[in-house]
């Protein structure tokens, strides 16, 4: 048998795998038991609106992710690229100048506003110590920990840091593991200067990447089932066979790109797997709540996207009128556990009005509607000395794709396409 590839999933992972196999003339075929591509990243149809099902924010430095963005959307970029900057409206603002590595972040640091001149040299000595330690610990523990030992005030740990791990991470300073908001810091911060850009979707998340990836898969005579849930996986003497409601179908090579509570009720029947199988038992997760708010038309910001004050609910709020074209449409970003996980979603709702408020707006009219958006895994608690399972499994020929396989970053859709495009690069190997 050729290589004939099944790839089960349709998120970032498996539409990276798929693109990336495609492009090097091997036949793929998809299954995806949503009817929309974009697994946890998908678009949410609502009434006239096609809203996300999580609000993200991808960074200059996610280059595998819009490498592939780039190569579907040719003609121009369906994203906003700025420089970095975290601002709470008179209170904190750390933007990063347009000046070459490192006296972005430099300049950065000398114009910030609502931080002390202590704080200042605290942030560049912080950020030297890192490089002098190839921004390798010599042993993972909790962000919180780290930031303590290295002297980081609480004012910095509160208006910069919590903000920026649960945005990287998805998961709480006290238990986030440092190593990986190091790798995330060291890529984007500490890199190039248009690594550490905020890079802004001026489409919903499903038009950005895999729906225009599922339409040129098509074009390119490779097979996408949606609405199709894969129920079995076999290993065969040859190959394997997926069970679907399509039917039994034979292929070389599998990918499987689920989330990982999926992974594990899919994986074949074999001992090789039982490692990913306890790796998979020990995992935890962090959920995300998007909170859509809309006012009425002519309502925005002064910028498409603010922090909120340290100490709310919700960390972030992106104008999606300035972005998406959604006028007077705001989406609240709820991170990590917190109490908002024992409210209902009409006082989540009224939560992050009055926040808003509060931060941004105290004039803001009544909202028209509202709607909230939880995925309770959104992704895995990112803690440290987690293992995380490989993409080349013991198994021959089955792979893992997904955020949650090993590798230097946590849950992010950079961390999603890099596997997918390792698990191609096997396959072609």
């Amino acid at each position: 048998m050729g290589r004939n590839v099944a790839i089960i999933g349709g998120g970032f992972a498996g539409m990276a795998a798929a693109v990336s196999l495609t492009r090097q003339g091997v036949p793929v075929t998809l299954f995806e038991a949503g009817r929309q591509l974009g697994g946890r990243a998908r678009s949410v149809p609502l009434n006239d609106l096609t809203l996300d099902n999580g609000q993200h924010i991808l960074l200059g430095a996610y280059r595998k992710t819009l490498e592939l963005i780039d190569f579907l959307h040719p003609q121009q970029p369906p994203y906003l690229r700025l420089p970095l900057m975290l601002e709470v409206p008179d209170r904190f603002r750390l933007e990063a100048a347009r000046l070459p590595a490192p006296w972005h972040l430099l300049a950065a640091i000398l114009r910030a506003e609502g931080i002390s001149w202590r704080d200042r040299i605290s942030l560049v000595g912080f950020f030297s110590r890192l490089k002098r330690q190839r921004f390798k610990l010599k042993q993972d523990e909790p962000l919180l920990d780290f930031l303590q030992r290295h002297e980081q005030s609480r004012h910095l740990r509160q208006w910069l840091w919590e903000p920026l791990c649960l945005a990287a991470l998805n998961t709480p300073p006290g238990i986030a593991s440092a190593q990986l908001f190091i790798n995330v810091l060291r890529d984007s911060l500490l890199g190039a200067a248009a690594d550490s850009d905020m890079v802004l979707p001026l489409r919903p998340l499903g038009e950005l990447f895999p729906v225009p990836a599922g339409r040129w898969l098509s074009q390119q005579g490779g097979t996408l089932h949606t609405g199709c849930r894969v129920n079995r996986i076999r290993q065969e003497t040859s190959g394997f066979s997926i069970h679907s409601p399509l039917g039994v179908q034979a292929f070389s090579h599998v990918i499987c790109a689920t989330a990982p509570q999926h992974t594990a009720t899919l994986l074949p029947d074999t001992p090789l797997l039982d490692d990913v199988r306890h790796m998979l038992d020990r995992f935890d997760f962090q959920p995300i709540y998007t909170v859509y708010l809309q006012y009425a038309h002519g309502t925005h910001l002064r910028r498409p996207l603010y922090a909120l004050p340290p100490g709310r609910m919700a960390q972030w709020l992106f104008d999606r009128g300035q972005l998406t074209g959604e006028e007077g449409l705001f989406a609240a970003v709820v991170s990590a556990h917190g109490s908002h996980v024992e409210l209902t979603h009409d006082e989540i709702a009224s939560r992050a009005d009055e926040e808003i408020r509060s931060a941004l707006m105290p004039a803001l009219p009544a909202p028209l509607w509202y709607q909230v958006i939880a995925e309770k895994r959104a992704t895995f608690a990112a803690v440290p000395h987690l293992e995380r399972p490989a993409q080349n499994t013991r198994l021959q020929d089955f792979y893992l794709a997904g955020d949650y396989t090993a590798g230097d970053y946590p849950a992010t859709l950079e961390g999603a396409v890099r596997s997918g495009l390792q698990c191609a690069a096997s396959v072609m190997r």
